[in-house]
């Protein structure tokens, strides 16, 4: 049975994820921070650990409730879009520290930490470790400067994910986009529901091969710019 790893899968996007991969007879293992979001992945028959992604006793605590683990899949799905800024303004400490904490940190924490046990998924060929970025991130096509600090937590997160993409010897890293989504952060006016968005990330997942690693891609495979 393939083993998924879904980090930050409480609601939206993260919980599509686990309702899909189980759906298919996947044995998922999911976090949350929230006695809500446990029960929610329970429901759905996860193995839960309560982790704040951005605390590092907590994500240390992860790294030996997995030990031993080989993941065909992690995907890092946490993170928060902060201020809804219509241009380049001045950003507060706080915000700053709750964005760059959530979107940037985290993933500095746990990708490094999670990488091993993809080297070993897929029986030992190596699995797919897996970012949940956006093409807000993405210097090359920015257009607009609407919610900034947003923009450039998820170019930083990207630069994350291709640092930790040098180190994998048989995992393949990869950023994904997955569309403008109706969930919360999306709105309801937004293009694609969450179970469209999650079935394209996951063909993207399960064809990805070793020359993939370190790329950008949005949920329909297309190859985004940096």
């Amino acid at each position: 049975m393939p083993t998924a790893l879904i980090l930050g899968a409480s609601r939206g996007i993260g919980l599509e994820f686990v309702r899909q991969y189980r759906a298919d007879g996947w044995r998922v293992i999911a976090t949350a921070r929230s006695d809500t979001g446990l029960s929610a992945l329970h429901a759905l028959g996860a193995e839960t650990h309560r982790v704040d992604l951005t605390d590092a006793g907590e994500v240390a605590g992860l790294g030996w409730k997995i030990d031993g683990e080989s993941l065909d899949v992690a995907i890092y799905n946490a993170g928060v879009i902060g201020p809804r800024t219509e241009g380049a303004q001045p950003i507060s400490v706080e915000d700053f520290d709750d964005v760059m904490h959530a979107n940037v940190l985290g993933p500095m924490m746990v990708l490094p930490l999670v990488l091993p046990f993809v080297e070993t998924g897929r029986g030992g060929k190596g699995g797919v470790l897996a970012v949940l970025s956006s093409r807000m991130g993405s210097i090359g096509t920015m257009e607009s400067n609407r919610s900034w600090l947003y923009r450039v937590s998820k170019a930083a997160v990207n630069a994350a994910l291709k640092s930790v993409s040098l180190d994998a010897r048989h995992a393949i890293c990869v950023a994904l986009h997955p569309g403008w989504v109706r969930t919360d952060m999306g709105g309801s006016t937004a293009d694609l529901s969450p179970q469209q968005s999650v079935s394209g990330m996951r063909r993207v997942i399960a064809d990805a091969t070793r020359q993939d690693n370190g790329t950008f891609r949005n949920h329909d495979g297309a190859v985004l710019p940096w």
